[in-house]
This record gives C-alpha cells, structure tokens and sequence, in this order.
C-alpha cells in the first residue's frame, strides 16, 4: 500500500490502521475526553515484525484489532517498550498470554528490566545495550537512542533510518485537548510545553537526550503521546524544545496544575529574559508589566529604591522611568529597611510576599518588598498599580513570590547603573571644576568653547568673546600673609565672577591668579561694560584681618574670536591685551584697537 501523504493522515480513519510510513503503521487509540493520548506503532517485517510502546489494557484490545487489518498477531516477534510505565507496559501480561512463539523477545534497556519483570512475564529480555543498539530486520536495522532520565533513567528511542522515522517515546509528547494524530503547525509547542516542562527533570537533561536524537537524519517524529510531527515542524520542535526550562514541579509549592505551573514558569522566564536583552530600564519596566497582565489586571508600574543611606530613587512611568531623587510616600517609607520579620509583622493582611493598598488615587495596588540579599532587608518598593481589586490567595501569593527575586535583581541592576553614572559625573565634575574656585578647568575649555568656536564657524552671528582676568600683585599677597589667605582671596575673586556672570557665560579658572570668562551671542555686544563693572565690584571687596583694609584689584583683557580663527590663537589675542592692560597700569579693562571695532560693528 502506498503511505499517506501528511494531508492524508490528516484526515485518516483512526477506527482503523494508518500507514505513516513505508511499512509504519500507527495502531493506536483515541480515548474520548483524554488530553493524554497514547500511541503505538507497528513496524511491517513479515514474521519478523515489530510492535513499539505495545500500550495499556485500556487500549490494547483496540490495538491488535488493528494489528491484525495488517498482519497477523503472530508475525510479531519484537516488543520494543522505550521505558517501563504501565500507559506501554500495562497490556504486557495480555501479550504474554497470547504469544505461542518460542524466539519473540521484550526489548528494552536493562534498568526498564528490573521494573518491567516484575510482571512475571515469560517473555525472554533482548537488552538494546548488549546488541550495539542495534536491530537487524527483513529490510532495515532499527537504532536505539540512548535518552537516559527522559523522562526514565533507562528510557530510549527508536530510529528507522530507512523511513528516516524516529519513535520518540516520551520526548515530543504532547497534552492534547483535542486529538489530531498530525501537528497542526508551530501552534503544537504549547501542547508540548506543559508536558515537556513537568515531565522533564530539567533543561540539561532534555538537552543531552535531543543532542543524541538530533544525530538522526529525522524525517517524522512518531512520539508516544500528542502528535506525529512532520518533517517541516521537526528542526522548530527541536530547536523550541532546547529553550524550555524543565522540572516545573519544583516551584510547585504543593500546587500540581501544570498547566497553570507553566504559566507561571512561562512568566518567570519572559521576566528572565527581559533582563537579559534589555538594558534600559523603561524597556524593562514596559516589559514586566506586559508580562504581569497574563495573571494581573496591572495597569501601571513604579518603584523606589534605596540609593544610599539618605537618597530613594523613584522609577516611573510618568518620568518615563529616568529615575528622580525624592521623598518617598509614607506608606513605602514604612517598608524600606525592614527586614523579612519586621515585614510580616508590619503586614497586617497576613500575607508575607506583598501587601494589599490604595493608591493615591483609591486604586488598588499591590506593594511589593524587594529584599536585597546581601543586607537582608527591604531596599526597593514595588508598587503593581492595578484596575480592579485583587484577592489575596495561595496562587497570587506563589506568583508575587516568584516574581519578586527578578524585580528586585532589575532595580538593583538599575540602582547599581544611577550609581555608577552618578560617580562618574562626580568624577567628570571634579575633573572640571577647580576644587578650589568651583570655577570650570582648562580641561573644560578645551572641549566646550572649541564647541562654540565650531558653531560661530557655521553661523557667524552666534559671537564669542573672552575676557582674561589676573589678580594685581597677587604674589605680594602670598608673601605677605602666606597662601592660606592667598586661598581667601581666589575664592573671594571667583565667587564675584560666578555671581556676576549670567547663565550663558562660561567662567573659569585658567590657574594660578589667572581667570577667563567666555561670553557667547548677544551680550558679546556688552562685554566691555560687563567686565568695567566687574572690575569695579571685585576692587570693592572688603577682607578680614589680616587683610583688612587691603584692596585686590584685577586687570582684564577682551579680545573678540575671529571667523575660522583657532582657539589657540583667539586665547593668545586676550592673553596679549591683558598684559597690555597690566603694563599701562593694572586694574583696567584693555581692548584692541581691532576688538573696539568687532564691538562697534554690533
């Protein structure tokens, strides 16, 4: 008989045998109202012929009416049961009965033996690893597929490398609530999660068993349970199998719906991910609360976060979550700081993982603590703003719970990155500003005015002038009362320039008893008066003992930048009319004859 195409088996009797293969048949049987479908599969080899997972009594009666519409019972010599469960081994004491030949065998692995004696079968054991995991047929030579603690320590898997079919046993099983013997496209992974992700100990033992399948050349997937996978689905299903995290009964907390365990082990790996790809934390945050609404009715999402001993930090949308310094409310101040006895005293709903609230707005809400591990206590607040009230139960409480360690690993990381950018601003701060003055440095200068000089460059109306400024006699100053009191006097000098200079002026300390103001724009226009009336306002600063009495005056030199002109060549233009203007005297303001003229032209 010719095999069925997939279209074919699509729509296949399943009251009788279907060919899936070239003499591969599935013989199994559809059980109403049973999400867990189990199948078996005869191999067609004449009177040497093979029938794999033989199935349980439930079934089995339906199973060799369909044998028997392709060979007879009798021409059955091989039992292949990939491991021991009674859903493949329950209808072996049937077969025992019936079988009258002296040369059938069990095929197995030897720990499914030491299970599967037990039912005192006479059936003589063919253990598949003392024959090379190898099966001789009419037309083919079977291999066995070691896939051990998938989900049994010696369960295995059968490749036909003339069908290129492999009889996957419990791997790429599904829970199906409505039987198709085909996959139905990609959509099938959701059957296949649940069952792998609580059937499966863990990730890195479902990998080991899918490495060794993946070095068959798979055309179809025959699996015991859910549905046949066809060849276009079968590199998806091994490539989304591998991304799975198994061992779900282990966040169970005695909860044993796996689908719902999914969910929530579904949820805890998105959230995971979000981590993993996103570095800003508005992403995150829009990240997490999309997530939160498969279980929540969560509209919004804010936090705050211990920076330091003195500052919190609120992460909002309103802010789009750029994070601001603030007080945080009354409520979250009670939770800060609090470790986990206090907090589940302070928590009078009894529920340890989050607290029930209203929001400013009588919203409801759910405040969460986010306990860092390291001090033991709560140092960020959660607050899942929601649009209709929660009721605090089992469920809720696990989901809070799990989700708690990834919130509070994402606001760390985001407290971590505000503090290290707020170090380095401190760190670019103190490189330039002088510590002394508070006045900008030469380092400054270098990146900020060649930046203005680029833009008058491009647009000439857009002025820059510089006015350099020195401290008459500052030696003397030094000498006579030493340099703390030289200190005094640069700071004195240096709060006069800051107070008189507006926001667009750039002030700074060139070093020593030298300063520089650059005036941009406009008030270029204006510089001559503005640096008059500044010498004015520092030579009537009044000084304690032991300067009392004693006047500081400066001189000020202004030069006007010229297009395409260097900074370097503009700074030495400035430098020269300030030394013009401490050679004529000191304490006067000196321009060019040529910056008298920029100034006129305005």
């Amino acid at each position: 008989m010719t095999p069925y195409t997939i279209d074919d088996l699509e729509h296949a009797d399943t009251h009788h045998a279907i060919q899936i293969a070239d003499r591969i048949w599935w013989v199994g049987h559809h059980q109403e109202n049973d999400i867990f479908q189990c199948h078996v599969y005869l191999i067609e080899q004449g009177d040497q012929s093979v029938l794999l997972d033989p199935g349980s009594v439930l079934t089995f009666r339906h199973t060799l009416r369909k044998i028997e519409e392709v060979i007879p019972f009798t021409h059955i010599r091989y039992f292949v049961c990939q491991h021991q469960d009674p859903d493949i081994t329950g209808a072996l004491p049937l077969i025992d009965q019936m079988v009258g030949r002296d040369d059938a065998v069990l095929i197995t692995h030897w720990r499914t033996q030491m299970l599967v004696k037990h039912y005192g079968l006479r059936l003589p054991f063919w253990l598949v690893e003392k024959h090379d995991w190898k099966l001789p047929l009419e037309d083919r030579t079977l291999k066995f597929v070691f896939t051990p603690y998938a989900h049994f320590p010696g369960a295995i898997c059968t490749f036909d490398p003339v069908s290129r079919v492999l009889f996957s046993s419990d791997i790429f099983g599904g829970l199906t609530p409505e039987f198709s013997l085909v996959a139905q496209g990609e959509a099938y992974f959701e059957a296949m999660r649940p069952f792998h992700e609580h059937y499966m100990p863990s990730r890195d033992i479902l990998g080991y068993a899918l490495q060794a399948i993946e070095r068959c050349p798979i055309r179809m997937i025959a699996p015991q349970h859910g549905s046949i996978i066809p060849e276009p689905l079968v590199g998806f299903m091994i490539n989304k199998l591998k991304t799975l995290d198994c061992g779900l009964y282990l966040i169970a907390r005695g909860d044993t719906d796996i689908r719902r365990l999914s969910q929530l082990n579904q949820t805890l790996r998105d959230i995971t991910h979000t981590l993993l790809i996103y570095r800003d934390f508005k992403d995150i945050a829009s990240s997490l609360l999309e997530i939160m609404q498969r279980i929540l009715s969560a509209t919004s999402l804010e936090f705050y976060a211990r920076i330091d001993e003195r500052q919190v930090l609120h992460l909002s949308p309103e802010t789009r979550y750029r994070g601001i310094e603030t007080e945080p409310p009354a409520a979250v101040a009670r939770i800060l700081d609090l470790d986990h006895k206090q907090w589940s005293t302070l928590n009078v709903a009894g529920v340890t993982e989050f607290m029930l609230a209203s929001g400013n707005d009588d919203m409801p809400a759910l405040m969460l603590p986010l306990f860092s591990p390291a001090q033991g206590t709560a140092q960020a607040v959660a607050i899942i703003h929601l649009a209709e009230p929660a009721t605090s139960n089992d469920e809720l409480s696990q989901v809070i719970e799990q989700m708690s360690v990834p919130l509070q690993v994402a606001v760390e990381r985001e407290v971590i990155y505000r503090q290290l950018d707020m170090e380095r601003q401190r760190i670019y701060e103190r490189s330039i500003r002088d510590p002394l003055t508070g006045l900008f440095t030469r380092i400054y200068m270098q990146e900020v005015i060649q930046r203005l000089c680029d833009i008058q460059d491009r647009s000439p109306s857009n002025r820059v002038a510089m006015l350099m400024l020195d401290i008459d006699h500052f030696k003397r100053v030094n000498d006579t009362y030493g340099h703390n009191q030289g200190d005094v006097v640069l700071r004195r000098v240096a709060a006069e320039i800051l107070s008189s200079s507006r926001g667009s002026d750039i002030p700074m300390r060139l070093g020593g008893e030298e300063f520089a103001i650059f005036v941009v724009g406009d008030a270029v226009a204006h510089a001559a008066q503005f640096a008059e009336r500044l010498r004015v306002q520092i030579a009537a600063l009044r000084f304690d003992a032991p300067m009392a009495g004693r006047t500081i005056t400066v001189s000020i030199g202004i030069a006007i930048r010229q297009l395409q002109e260097t900074l370097l060549d503009f700074m030495q233009r400035a430098d020269k009319a300030l030394y013009t203007a401490k050679s004529t005297g000191r304490n006067r303001v000196y321009l060019t004859l040529e910056t008298m003229v920029q100034l006129h032209a305005t």
